[in-house]
């Protein structure tokens, strides 16, 4: 028993914070998508403390591993309001993140399908370029 009741301490979301991370901005004003810079599938993550999330999708989100580590969550169909969350939160039994773990978000509980780490240098890059560029076609 007081191993369940130790799991269930330790099982609490690592994550609850508003959306954060790059700043979230409209397909229109910039065409980058996540997935374009998401590597082969991971099975799992190692993570001290989440710094942010960034909602991508009905069911897929980034979380922010730091600055310049970030991976992107798909989670199954049957979630709910991923999109319009203010806070979520991740469930973990370690200090790692896998595709057994879940989204909390409100009462939802959201399986993890598939876990991608994002190249974040490529996707800032990319980003400062588009911005570069926008701002020259407004002068």
């Amino acid at each position: 028993m007081k191993r369940l009741v130790l799991a269930a301490l330790v099982t609490v979301p690592l994550l609850a914070a508003c959306a954060s991370g790059l700043a979230r901005l409209g397909d229109d004003a910039f065409p980058l998508r996540y997935s374009d810079y998401a590597g082969e599938p991971v099975e799992r993550f190692t993570t001290f403390r989440l710094d942010g999330w960034t909602p991508v999708s009905r069911n897929s989100l980034v979380v922010w591993n730091g600055p310049n580590e970030a991976y992107l969550l798909k989670v199954w169909e049957t979630c709910r309001d991923l999109q319009f969350a203010d806070r979520i939160g991740v469930t973990s039994t370690t200090r790692s993140i896998s595709k057994f773990e879940k989204v909390r978000v409100g009462r939802d509980s959201c399986p993890i399908e598939e876990i991608r780490r994002l190249d974040v240098q490529h996707y800032k890059a990319d980003r400062a370029a588009a911005l570069a560029a926008r701002r020259a076609a407004d002068r």
